[in-house]
């Protein structure tokens, strides 16, 4: 091994991937046919989100040298940086095939395995890897996450601690046992863990977004939300779905029977009127709770530019949404301001919506559909404004405005079910 290749993985070990790249051109400039520096600038150019040329160098290692399990380890983590988790298994494997005892390449299997949330399989895995090397920080931490998606808190709660005996200073490992202390409902713990990890490595976004979630986490109702979204966090899409489409049906049976026996009325009103909040908090409470926090001090530094322009833009809609409801109080509900409430606030949900999908065409597609029906039902309270302005005579401007704002209604109502299956999409790279 060149000194100029022992330079490149100190400088890659270090994050300084740009430099790493100068000392492996060089290498290369030497042998053009060398495997490894092939594979080590695969992973430098992945880093930098040069994912095509990354495929092809990690490709030309594989080539150069087909029995040396690096450049297999290269390509996958390559692929599953491409959202390629499916393809990334097989060239992983092939690296676990030719050096079984590599806790580095077992820890990739098990990532690939957790991010198709085939937990067992990644558990495996990473269990594998730590006999490897028992000491393995990727593996323990791998391990621990797939115990906390099991369900099984207490045993990932003892293997972080155990790793942070070890290793105290592991940025990782704290904000691995900062989600492991949300998911046991301790949110005071789990932000010393994150601040923890946050000291140690400023740059660790998944310490940073564990962060404002136990911000958020103190709040009572934020925090049984978040309950819920950490449990359909672990489970695969489709169940997922069901689950939606459950709720709707059991909504609609208790609604049709309340209707068959009007004395269940009273008792069955409780119920909508609690699982519409629900459903409503489901698509805002993460904008609504971060433009909460936007009022902290700290919780302002916390939040990510994406998250502040999400906030944002969910201010533009319930600020508007509650201003028109307070004039309602004033005017009367059988005011035009009742409408422009109801505008508002159903715009609320595709507003925050188009946030969770992932960037890409996902939350490109949203975007635009949120975009037309903002469209849409702005020009309708337009229309019901003038029609209502000019009294009985124009009556047409107002019967086509309500008519466009029951289709921007049902078009809100669409969007809930078409951002069900768009939003767990993560687009290939």
């Amino acid at each position: 091994m060149s000194a100029q290749f022992q330079r490149a993985l100190l400088l890659f070990g270090q994050h300084r991937f740009d430099l790493a790249e100068g000392e492996l051109g060089q290498v290369l400039a030497q042998d053009p046919q060398e495997p490894s520096a092939h594979a080590l600038l695969a992973l430098c150019l992945a880093h930098r989100k040069e994912f095509a040329e990354a495929t092809k160098e990690a490709q030309l290692a594989i080539h150069f040298a087909p029995d040396l399990p690096f450049p297999y380890y290269a390509l996958a983590s390559v692929l599953r940086d491409r959202n390629r988790s499916g393809e990334a298994l097989a060239p992983a494997r092939e690296a676990i095939r030719l050096d079984p005892q590599n806790a580095d390449y077992l820890a990739l299997e098990s990532q690939i395995h957790l991010d198709e949330k085939r937990w067992l399989e990644g558990l495996a895995a990473a269990e594998r890897g730590l006999q490897a090397d028992s000491e393995h920080v990727a593996c323990t931490n791998l391990r621990a996450i797939a115990l906390v998606r099991l369900g099984r808190k207490s045993e990932a709660g003892l293997t972080i601690d155990a790793a942070l005996r070890r290793n105290p200073d592991n940025a990782v490992t704290h904000a691995n046992q900062g989600w492991t202390c949300l998911e046991q409902r301790n949110p005071a713990k789990a932000l010393e863990h994150f601040r923890e990890s946050l000291r140690l490595d400023a740059g660790n976004e998944w310490a940073r977004a564990g962060l404002v979630e136990a911000l958020k986490a103190r709040n009572i109702v934020y925090g049984l939300m978040l309950r819920y979204f950490l449990w359909m966090a672990k489970l695969p899409v489709r169940v997922q779905f069901a689950i939606v489409i459950a709720g709707v049906l059991l909504n609609q049976t208790i609604s049709r029977a309340a209707k068959a026996q009007p004395a269940l009325a009273p008792w069955v009103l409780p119920i909508q009127i609690l699982y519409l909040t629900f459903v409503l908090l489901a698509w805002t409470a993460d904008p609504l709770f971060n433009l909460l926090l936007r009022v902290n001090k700290f919780g302002r530094l916390a939040l990510t530019d994406q998250q502040r322009r999400a906030s944002t833009w969910f201010g533009a809609t319930v600020i508007p949404a509650l201003v028109s409801l307070a004039l309602c109080f004033y005017f009367g509900f059988g005011s035009f301001f009742i409408l422009t409430a109801l505008t508002f606030g159903l715009l609320m949900v595709p507003v925050s919506g188009s946030f969770k999908a992932a960037e890409g065409w996902p939350r490109t597609t949203l975007f635009l559909y949120t975009i037309g029906l903002a469209a849409a039902g702005f020009i309708a309270l337009a229309m019901i404004a003038f029609g209502a302005s000019y009294g009985t005579q124009e009556n047409e401007w107002l019967r086509r405005g309500l008519d466009l704002l029951g289709n921007f209604a049902i078009g809100c109502v669409i969007f809930m079910w078409g951002a069900n299956v768009i939003i767990p999409i993560r687009p290939k790279k």
